[in-house]
């Protein structure tokens, strides 16, 4: 992809919204696993887990982008991407996790839970980075900062303005969708560019319709309830 493409740069968009919404849980499992350990040490876990962390995201990233090229696979992370999409705007996050009160141990819980965690970050990035390990490197190189420094300001973000994580699961929603239209297996299904956009746009609104309803149900099945409780 040429690095001066518009093509190049919605993708790259894609992939620094992508690291914004999914990153930010895992800046947060960072903090809440370093938060035993001693004061002086915690500017160390926080750095080692976070390298830890970054360098198995960065082996996972680049395996997965030359896995999506395997037929049939491409299909199955899109259709994996679409339900992270969907949970993304469903799910209420719980970041409950044992912190370590030794430095390594912390710094294992960080790499270990950023792991498992980072699978929907690493499915998505490579989505939507086609294949190109440029944009890989840096749709990584911005999950560093955001990681480390950006827990706090991504959680108020989107605490103040849940229209962030709206507009989050609508990316991964085109980037599944996108993954699935490239898909060798059904490609020729999809010659048509009016087919190709319009099953594009049509995950998007589902994705997002559904979302925001279910996420509507939950909630005032919460507040009903306390209501069944106290009568």
């Amino acid at each position: 992809m040429d690095l001066f493409s518009p093509e190049f740069w919605m993708a790259l968009l894609s992939i620094v919204l992508i690291d914004l919404v999914l990153a930010g849980d895992n800046a947060i499992v960072i903090g809440l696993a370093a938060r035993n350990v001693p004061h002086q040490d915690q500017k160390k876990v926080i750095i080692w887990g976070t390298v830890g962390a970054i360098v198995i995201r960065v082996i996972m990233t680049l395996l997965v982008v030359q896995l999506l090229n395997i037929p049939g696979l491409r299909l199955a992370g899109g259709l994996a991407l679409v339900w992270i999409a969907y949970k993304l705007l469903v799910e209420e996050k719980n970041h409950e996790i044992k912190a370590g009160n030794q430095m390594w141990a912390a710094i294992r819980t960080i790499i270990i839970a950023d792991a498992m965690m980072g699978l929907d970050n690493v499915l998505a990035v490579a989505g939507a980075a086609h294949g190109d390990t440029l944009l890989v490197i840096i749709g990584l190189a911005v999950s560093v900062p955001i990681m480390v420094w950006g827990s706090t300001i991504i959680l108020k973000l989107t605490e103040r303005y849940p229209i962030v994580i709206t507009i989050g699961a609508a990316v991964l929603a085109w980037t599944s969708a996108k993954m699935i239209v490239e898909e060798p297996l059904i490609h020729d299904w999809f010659a048509s560019p009016w087919i190709k956009y319009g099953f594009e746009i049509l995950v998007i609104v589902a994705v997002v319709l559904l979302g925001t309803q279910m996420k509507k149900r939950k909630a005032r099945l919460r507040q009903a309830i306390p209501q069944t409780n106290g009568g």
